[in-house]
């Protein structure tokens, strides 16, 4: 996400403390919080796709997907 979104973020969460948001800035910062929410779980994702354990004995193991999980 780039950085002209994550400060329209904090430009709306600040304006929504001091004098509230139209229907419209509040659909907008629901689109940009979104966004921001998808953009890191992918990034989680994707580091923990590269993610390894070592062991005790000093092996590394491929961290592996849990039953279940969300793709």
């Amino acid at each position: 996400m780039d950085k002209e979104k994550i400060a329209r973020i904090n430009e709306l969460a600040n304006k929504a403390k001091e004098v509230g948001l139209t229907e419209e800035e509040k659909q907008e910062q629901k689109e940009l919080r979104r966004l921001y929410v998808e953009n890191v779980t992918s990034n989680l994702r994707a580091q923990l796709d590269n993610a390894y354990v070592q062991k005790p004995d000093g092996t590394t193991e491929k961290l592996e997907k849990r039953e279940g999980s969300k793709e």
